[in-house]
């Protein structure tokens, strides 16, 4: 191609504009020069234009050669036009012109095939190293001319280093360079290079010449006189240069040959003795570089002492809190690092990393802590292994013979247990994460290695609460030694024999955290603990100390609650469950307070043995991420050989532990049900089938006994006797069919058959407590899908006959009812049974009006789990099963009487806010709603807002737009209606409208009727956000926020009779029952009852673990009342008991006689007069008592005479009245009352200028004394 005539191109001043653009973008067009006259050809930019113009000429060249405009053709151009540029020299060159030819090229390079480069590519880059040269050519030419050296090197030949250098080291100059953006540009581009390098020969070369240039640089740097290198600007000829290659080697070190990179790494430790901070930031990100670079190549024991150097600097040097969590991360990756390259020298070190990592815990940064945890969690992790664990318990027990030289391990052992010195009582809670990392990793080898820890971390337990504040974090490390050493070894260490006061804090530790113990601890020790406190009791009663054997007593019952956890994973069952049966069975017959207990143990066991039966292989195990290394070792260790051995030790006394707990069962009463009878499942399920059936068969025959007694009895009014011994059969039978039911899983298809012909006739039973339990044990028989498939015809007509059912049956009927149409709706062969299932759903909803909470709630829950197996059925190929199942509840709208339509409308708006699939269909219901609501039924009205508020609180702020309009006109045509409580839950959707969607749009839909409405809603939002603003809160009220806060639902606010400001503040939804009562006195007595029922039970919470608080714990209780007893009492608002003072500071005492002459007598006619304006309240405000106190500088008073003393080491006499918390409250009337105290004392205090405080005070009282009299 002929060259470029050079008068042609653009000849422009030099230009002082910005960056130039990212080229990148235009290399993969197929028409370069099209693609930048379009993109930055309306750009007033310097740059651009001077690039648009190169473009433009290079594009009419191409076109005037007749060849297509491709990149190659293109970069020929570009190449032909910077040669004669390049050749004619700086003094003949124009920079802006060979600015522009080199950021087009930048863009071409890339996309040039290989063959191109190899062929043209070295000439280009010679003209391209020799512009670069030039002075006059501009910071972006040079910038986009070391891109597209870059390229040509990396896509060039490498074959030969001496065709390479020239380029390469026209590259590696300005790495140096002044210009910071063509250093940067410089540094991405040797990093590039030396990628393309990669095994291949070149890059040991690149590497040295890299290792060479910052050698010379040192030598230049440490030849100055001034050694100040700590400012790149001013710092002696060589300093900033060597600042500028450490930055390059951030990103360059990694991938330089591992000798140039060792001959770098060695300077390193010199320039850290230099502690200037930039050249520390530096090195400290190599080294973050090179740990993190899997292809770093670098001599392990070179950089372990530099990493032990940064270690050490940490206690010698005052650091910052950056340097120090970098050192930390440096540590962390660095040494895991060397670990893997070469781990015997790592080892030796490790212990000077440990105590690295200790001062910087001890450090006053918060990241620097954080990341020291991190770093101590991952090398304890990573870099212990058994064979050093190993190693140093062989060591220990050598050392009873002589042997003194610690190990690794122990070495690091002392530093952990040194991080519970008082010099880390700040981050003890970090301390404690630490240590049990290291009790977990170790095992129960930290019996051995870790006793001194353990001895630390108990002697904390007597630590008061006001001195100690990580309680629970204590806890949690002591459950960690618990789980890891065993029980028996932390008892063995901490020398506990017995219980009582000042180790009683084990037990609730040792039951949550006992995990793969053995159960001959419990027999051993446990037992034996047990023994003793038992045998301790007759003598504290025979002594009168009831309440020590009160407390004995509760020992016992904690000791023995350490039997459930024991059952958790132990590793003897097979050997000591023999032993331990007899223990169980003597226990269940001769102390009934414990029988839960060994339920609950038994039932632990048999469970947990079943779950390694059916897990396939140890991959299961590992999906449960939530384990500790604790739990996992100890289920790991449950393979399928050991289960069944386990199992079939429990097995061989099943039928042993039935015959007793079924005569124990039978005789109990309902509480106890509860926990027997899953116990008598878990055995029935694992027993021999005969063995269950036999007891099974009893049950029946005396239940069909009982039965006939029953039914030959004749009820006669006038005979006690006759109802007693009624009431005695129907309990015997309620308990068999229990008892039945509790050994399904262990019997044939032909027993459930039997019991199944049972069930049916005792469901259809007059008697309400015999109708539940069959339908209890019908709901349990539903269960299994084969036993549905082989009487589904059966069981419908049951359920169809058995109408009406009673009441307490109700929630059981549900449970039946929800298993069968689960069943139907998953089985598309049963289409022709839909017809049924409609009327078995129609008793769903009607039971969601139910007032019984628990019966509205298991209709709800029944709702909600029919509608999730239908969406998992779509995930099973059956399409829209969700939708059908949703036009089914709809399908309710058409009913008969207004009580049925509420409950499909309320269905619908369960399921509309539980499934966000339904949101859309929900939408086409609107129409059909607001008709609904024109009928004026208060019922239908409340279940048809319910609805819609739930759909608006579900719907997306976007899809609320599409139907504002019909929402907004629709709720307010029925505004008009007169009850101002449904009015006002009207208005509070329109408030939820304005948050989701804005206000601007709201106000476009609204009618003009109804401004008004819209106009007081914005002011009360207004209000609320000036009063956050100056409370504040910091948080104003969003007007068009995409969403809200969403929670749990809740019947109660969804479908309450009232719409109150409380809605809006915490959110549609809340939890928070803020609505007001109608119903006067009685309603707000009982919902006063319930909440200090509420309070009760949250006093006896123990909020920093959340179990039930221990009554018997002497520390517990004390710091519980101390808490409850800090609340103070309101005042009396009887004016009569305020204390009366003379003029001189006198208290003035009244006999009681004068004191009831004092009040005034009410008649009867003025006390119902009182009360019937108290029930024509509709809302009754609560009277504000003026609570709060004041000090009054009574101290200070003298006896002689007026005014204040001034007292020996005390403050100058005072009195102030203090502020009152009710000045925070958002209720007005509150602020008020603690605004008039305040008020008050601004008046009164010209008044009494000049006088004491207690003498006025006294004249105060004094005054109001006397009006009284006059009065």
């Amino acid at each position: 191609m002929a060259d470029v005539d050079m008068e042609e191109l653009p000849q422009t001043p030099r230009s002082v504009s910005g960056d130039d653009p990212d080229l990148s973008l235009f290399s993969g067009e197929a028409d370069l020069a099209a693609a930048i006259l379009a993109r930055l050809g309306g750009s007033r930019r310097e740059v651009d234009e001077h690039l648009c113009a190169t473009a433009a000429s290079l594009a009419q060249t191409v076109r005037d050669s007749g060849v297509s405009p491709s990149t190659v053709a293109y970069f020929a151009a570009a190449a032909a036009a910077l040669g004669p540029l390049a050749r004619a020299g700086p003094a003949a060159a124009d920079g802006h012109l060979a600015g522009a030819l080199l950021a087009f090229l930048s863009a071409a390079v890339p996309a040039l095939p290989a063959a191109v480069v190899r062929a043209r590519g070295r000439e280009v880059a010679d003209d391209v190293a020799r512009v670069l040269e030039f002075p006059s050519t501009p910071d972006s030419g040079v910038r986009a001319g070391v891109r597209c050296l870059a390229h040509l090197i990396s896509a060039g030949d490498k074959s030969s280093w001496e065709a390479v250098e020239p380029l390469y080291a026209v590259v590696l100059r300005l790495v140096t360079d002044d210009r910071p953006k063509v250093r940067n540009q410089s540094h991405s581009c040797l990093r590039d290079i030396l990628l393309s390098f990669q095994r291949k020969a070149v890059l040991v070369p690149a590497s040295d010449g890299i290792a060479r240039c910052f050698e010379r640089f040192l030598l230049l740097a440490g030849g100055s006189n001034d050694a100040n290198t700590g400012s790149a600007a001013e710092g002696p000829k060589g300093a900033k240069e060597v600042i500028h290659i450490l930055n390059a080697l951030k990103c360059c070190l990694p991938l330089m040959a591992s000798k140039p990179s060792n001959t770098i790494l060695k300077y390193f430790t010199a320039l850290l003795g230099l502690r200037q901070p930039i050249v520390t930031k530096s090195i400290l990100d190599i080294l973050h570089a090179v740990g993190d670079s899997p292809t770093a190549q670098l001599k392990p024991d070179m950089l372990l002492n530099l990493m032990c150097s940064l270690g050490t600097s940490v206690s010698t040097e005052r650091k910052s809190g950056d340097e120090l969590a970098s050192i930390a991360r440096i540590l962390n990756i660095g040494t895991r690092k060397v670990y893997s390259q070469n781990k015997n020298v790592f080892v030796v070190k490790l212990p000077l990393v440990f105590t690295s990592l200790g001062d910087i815990l001890a450090s006053e940064f918060e990241e620097a802590r954080f990341c020291a945890v991190e770093t101590f969690k991952g090398l304890i992790d990573n870099c212990i292994d058994e064979s050093m664990v190993s190693q140093g318990i062989d060591q220990i027990k050598a050392r009873h013979q002589g042997v003194r030289s610690p190990t690794v391990i122990e070495k690091i052992c002392a530093i952990l247990e040194g991080l519970l010195d008082v010099r880390y009582s700040d981050v003890w809670d970090k301390s404690f994460c630490v240590i049990s990392f290291a009790f977990d990793k170790l095992g129960e080898s930290s019996s051995a290695l870790l006793p001194e820890a353990l001895k630390n971390l108990a002697d904390m337990q007597n630590m008061s609460d006001d001195d100690f504040s990580f309680r629970k974090q204590l806890n949690a490390c002591l459950g960690s030694a618990i789980a890891a050493m065993g029980p028996k070894n932390v008892l063995d260490i901490l020398h506990i024999q017995s219980i009582y006061d000042e180790n009683e804090w084990i037990l609730p530790i040792l039951e949550r955290h006992i995990v793969g113990a053995s159960l001959q601890f419990f027999l051993r020790d446990i037992l034996g603990i047990i023994r003793a406190v038992e045998k301790s009791i007759p003598k504290l009663l025979k002594d009168d100390k009831l309440f020590s054997a009160k407390r004995a007593e509760g020992y016992v019952y904690s000791l023995w609650s350490l039997l459930p956890s024991c059952c958790n994973y132990p590793f003897d069952t097979s050997s000591s469950f023999k032993v331990l049966q007899n223990v169980l069975c003597d226990t269940l017959q001769n102390q009934p307070d414990l029988r839960g207990i060994i339920c609950s143990s038994i039932q632990i066991l048999i469970k947990q043995n079943k779950e390694a039966l059916s897990i396939s292989n140890k991959e299961d195990i590992l999906v449960e991420d939530e384990l500790s290394k604790s739990e996992r070792r100890a289920k790991e260790r449950y393979t399928k050989e050991l289960a069944e051995e386990n199992l079939k030790e429990i097995r061989a006394f099943s039928s042993k532990f039935l015959e007793l707990l079924s005569s124990i069962f039978l005789s109990s009463s309902k509480d106890a049900i509860g926990f027997l009878q899953p116990a008598i499942s878990e055995i029935a399920s694992i027993s021999d089938k005969d063995v269950v059936g036999k007891l099974f068969l009893d049950a029946i025959r005396k239940l069909l006994d009982a039965t006939k007694a029953v039914n030959a009895q004749q009820v006669d009014d006038g005979s006690m006797q006759i109802e007693d011994d009624s009431n005695t059969n129907n309990m015997a039978r309620a308990l068999l069919l229990e008892f039945a039911a509790s050994l399904m899983p262990g019997l044939t298809a032909k027993s459930i058959n039997v019991l199944f012909s049972y069930v049916k006739p005792a469901i259809k039973d007059s008697d309400s407590m015999n109708q539940k339990r069959a339908y209890k044990v019908l709901s349990m028989l539903l269960k299994d899908a084969e036993f549905i498939e082989r009487n589904l015809d059966v069981l419908f007509e049951l359920m169809i006959s058995s109408l009406p059912c009673q009441f307490p049956s109700k929630r059981y009927r549900l449970e039946c009812l929800h298993h069968l149409i689960v069943y139907i709706l998953k089985d598309p062969s049963k289409l022709r049974k839909r017809e049924i299932v409609s009327s078995f759903l129609t008793e769903i909803l009607l039971a969601l009006k139910e007032a019984n909470k628990k019966t509205r709630n298991r209709a709800y829950d029944v709702l909600i789990e029919i509608g999730r197996a239908c969406e998992d059925g779509e995930n099973d190929g059956r399409k829209d099963s969700l939708h059908q199942f949703f036009d089914m509840v709809a399908g309710g709208l058409a009913g008969q009487t207004p009580h049925a339509i509420s409950a499909a409308v309320t269905g619908l708006a369960r399921l509309t806010y539980e499934f966000s699939d339904l949101i859309g269909v929900a939408y086409k219901l609107l129409p059909s709603t607001f008709l609904l609501m024109q009928r004026n039924n208060r019922e239908l009205v409340k279940a048809n807002l319910g609805f819609i508020k739930a759909l608006v609180a579900r719907s997306k702020a976007d899809v609320l737009h599409e139907h504002l309009k019909g929402v907004v006109e629709g709720l307010l045509s029925w505004q008009s209606d007169k009850k101002n409580s449904l009015k006002a839950k009207v208005k509070s959707l329109v408030e939820i409208l304005v948050k989701k969607c804005g206000l601007d749009a709201v106000k476009a839909v609204m009618p003009e009727e109804h401004m008004k409405l819209l106009t007081n809603i914005r002011k009360i939002n207004e209000r609320k956000m000036r009063k956050g603003n100056s409370s504040g809160d910091g948080e104003a009220m969003s007007m068009a926020s995409g969403a809200t806060r969403q929670s749990g639902w809740n019947h109660t606010q969804m479908f309450s009779d009232f719409g109150s400001d409380d809605e809006d503040s915490n959110g549609p939804f809340s939890k928070q029952h803020t609505v007001a009562s109608r119903n006067g006195s009685k309603a707000s007595t009982r919902s006063n009852r319930k909440h200090q029922d509420k309070n009760l039970q949250e006093k006896f919470i123990d909020h920093s673990t959340g179990e039930p608080l221990d009554l018997l714990d002497q520390k517990t209780m004390r710091l519980a009342l101390k808490s409850t007893g800090k609340k103070r009492a309101a005042p009396d608002d009887d004016d009569d008991d305020e204390i009366e003072m003379d003029p001189e500071g006198r208290m003035i005492i009244r006999e009681e006689r004068e004191r009831r002459k004092k009040k005034p007598v009410v008649s009867h006619d003025e006390e119902a007069d009182d009360k019937t304006s108290v029930r024509s309240q509709s809302v009754k405000r609560r009277k504000v008592a003026s609570t709060g106190w004041s000090y009054t500088g009574h101290e200070y008073t003298s006896k002689k005479a007026g005014g204040d003393l001034k007292k020996k080491d005390k403050m100058e006499p005072y009195a102030y009245w203090p502020l009152d918390r009710k000045l925070l409250n958002r209720r007005s009337d509150r602020k008020q009352s603690a605004r008039k105290g305040m008020a008050s004392v601004m008046k009164m205090a010209k008044r009494f200028e000049g006088k004491s405080a207690s003498g006025a005070l006294a004249a105060k009282r004094t005054q109001k004394h006397k009006l009284k009299k006059n009065k």
